[in-house]
């Protein structure tokens, strides 16, 4: 580690993670990396003080938002740059006939405070209950409110590429001709 252009290499290097952490820090200070329930009375205050916010209006007692529940929690962790929050629709009257909100579960998708876009029931998702995680993921990347994760960053999804490959006579190693 003579050579000063690998030391400034190296310098850069660290600064940017420190940068990152401190970035990643602040967000969760924000309320990012988890699934959070607002009130009516925060509504405002949450959407609009994040650049990305997905919102889930539901209802308690109906089935269908308790999946997109179970969805979106595991997605919270895995995308820090959106905030993920949810919203009871019995509780939140005002809100509710002001978006246009009138079938449940409905995500709405917020940009700079500012709603573009939402998921109105499983209709995107194919309309069935037993949609995946990776479906809905997949349509909100599509949808420019969470950012694509890279390779490195999740080795899940490699697992994941790597098995759906496999057909059922395969096996187990990949390069073998024996199949």
């Amino acid at each position: 580690m003579d050579d000063p252009e690998l030391e400034k290499l190296h310098a850069d290097r660290i600064a940017a993670l420190k940068k990152e952490a401190e970035k990643r820090q602040a967000l969760k200070r924000q309320g990012h990396g988890e699934y959070r329930e607002i009130t009516e009375g925060d509504f405002l205050g949450e959407v609009t003080g994040s650049e990305k916010v997905i919102c889930h209006f539901y209802h308690r007692e109906f089935y269908r938002c308790k999946i997109m529940d179970k969805h979106l929690k595991t997605l919270a962790s895995k995308h820090l740059d959106t905030k993920f929050t949810k919203l009871d629709a019995e509780n939140a009257p005002f809100f509710v006939t002001k978006l246009g909100i009138k079938t449940l579960p409905c995500v709405i998708l917020f940009r700079k405070g500012i709603a573009e876009d939402r998921l109105v029931g499983f209709q995107d998702l194919g309309g069935k209950d037993d949609f995946s995680t990776r479906a809905l993921e997949a349509l909100l990347i599509k949808k420019g409110i969470v950012s694509e994760k890279k390779a490195d960053e999740d080795n899940e999804d490699s697992e994941y590429l790597e098995n759906r490959h496999r057909s059922v006579r395969s096996s187990v190693d990949p390069d073998s001709d024996s199949d």
